[in-house]
């Protein structure tokens, strides 16, 4: 198992004191439990909820962390008799309460009493049976204001990153680079679109990570989130990976890189490289304090839309282009969002967490998927990934085209038939000064990733 740093007591302690300084009232936090399969004993791999992570440091199923009048208590399971046949030994709850810093540890049974006399904030978990286990002991269901003031507390912590965090994100990001550099060197015309999932997948295992989400391994790159892993890698494909971990305290990374299946860039492939590329560096240099995630997102429409004028893909005003929604023909999406213990971290709180008081959703084609618009702060994590992809739903689409009329030159985008999507993603961090990427140990200059691809046979 690899060597991962572990955040202290001192920091979870802090973080627990921070939450119930910001939120007085009596709060619960569960950790969830793990889903069926097919049937109640073989479930998937547990992984406990976020914000219990962030609080606890370590996954614990079934448990609750609940904080009211200055006191931290745990409920967990206590250990029973064949735990040592079927699961190996436990600690017992007093152990427990010791080693997490809590004032107290209360067996599973007594959360039931403590939500009803206590009626606490909750945030809610996403599991299904949790859910029901929690409305059951308050009948009364959600109280939508007082678990908004939770939640709301909650963002206010984990929107920026303490010392400890981003030890985690920093070696989450490292591995993560490692998976990509491998998987480079294991491609090969040929192979299935698996057998570089494989190689990278595994070493996240061989390190004691999990996976942050389901690996994208596909050379059908303008299927934004593909989740097949049967294509066929032919001489001529870009083969386009978005594959991250996380350390075992649950802490993500998120990095996209996209290589030749040949080991050489065509030379349409590598002009529409050199654009993404272009884009994604101007965007990372915006990561900066006070300047809002949305004008980064507007930074990376705008260079990508200046390459494709150099290309001559489109033509006119760079910023007539822009306004008429040129960047969303071939960038449909945001330049990123949050990162943390989620990929996308706080997600499950909504655009809440994404989205600062007084600001919403665009309601305009591309910029409606903007999953951030907050100004940046020093210790914020966040990924930028803008991309390039032809995908005919869009390009078929006469509500989007015809805006640009004859701008869009379809016998140049004609030429870039090789190019299906390109998107090139990093793990940022805002500071002080310069951004920092986090990720910057995975290549990503067209001549770094052709030195790096098929290298493993040679």
């Amino acid at each position: 198992m690899g060597t991962f740093p572990k955040t202290s007591l001192a920091t979870l302690r802090a973080r627990r004191a921070a939450l119930a300084a910001a939120h007085p009232p009596p709060a619960l936090v569960l950790a969830g439990s793990a889903p069926p399969r097919n049937y109640p004993a073989n479930t998937y791999p547990f992984r406990a909820a976020s914000h219990f992570l962030y609080l606890i440091g370590q996954g614990i199923e079934g448990a609750a962390l609940r904080l009211a009048e200055g006191r931290v208590t745990l409920f967990a399971h206590e250990p029973d008799d064949d735990d040592a046949l079927w699961h190996g030994p436990r600690p017992t709850l007093a152990a427990l309460a010791r080693e997490l810093g809590a004032d107290d540890a209360r067996p599973v049974p007594e959360l039931e009493a403590a939500v009803r006399d206590h009626d606490p904030a909750i945030l809610w978990p996403q599991d299904a049976r949790s859910r029901a286990a929690l409305l059951a002991m308050r009948p009364r269901g959600e109280h939508a204001d007082r678990d908004a003031e939770l939640a709301e507390a909650m963002i206010g912590l984990r929107l920026v990153d303490d010392p400890d965090a981003v030890l985690q994100l920093a070696a989450s990001a490292e591995r993560s680079a490692e998976a990509h550099r491998l998987g480079m060197a294991a491609t090969a015309a040929g192979l299935r679109e698996s057998a570089v999932a494989s190689a990278m997948t595994a070493h996240f295992f061989a390190a004691g990570m999990g996976l942050a989400y389901g690996p994208i391994v596909t050379v059908h790159g303008e299927v934004l989130h593909s989740d097949r892993h049967d294509g066929l890698l032919e001489p001529g494909d870009l083969l386009l990976c978005d594959v991250g971990g996380e350390t075992p305290e649950g802490w993500a990374s998120d990095i996209t890189r996209t290589w030749p299946v040949s080991g050489r860039f065509s030379r349409t492939q590598r002009e529409i490289y050199d654009v993404v590329l272009a884009s994604q560096l101007a965007a990372i240099d915006r990561v900066r304090p006070g300047t809002s995630y949305r004008e980064v997102h507007e930074t990376a429409k705008r260079e990508l839309v200046r390459g494709l004028v150099r290309l001559g893909i489109l033509q006119g005003d760079l910023d007539g282009l822009l306004e008429r929604g040129a960047a969303a023909l071939f960038f449909p999406h945001g330049v990123g969002h949050l990162l943390g213990l989620d990929v996308h971290d706080m997600e499950d709180l909504g655009d809440r967490a994404g989205y600062a008081p007084g600001r919403s959703r665009s309601a305009r084609f591309g910029d409606r998927y903007l999953r951030l618009d907050r100004d940046l702060a020093p210790g914020m994590a966040v990924t930028i990934e803008p991309g390039f992809y032809q995908v005919p739903g869009i390009l078929a689409d006469a509500r989007l085209t015809d805006p640009l009329a004859g701008d869009l030159r379809r016998d140049v985008l004609a030429r870039y038939a090789d190019v299906r999507g390109i998107r090139i993603e990093d793990d940022v961090l805002c500071t002080d000064g310069a951004p920092r990427v986090l990720s910057s140990g995975c290549p990503k200059e067209a001549s770094e990733i052709e030195a790096l691809v098929g290298s493993a046979a040679r």
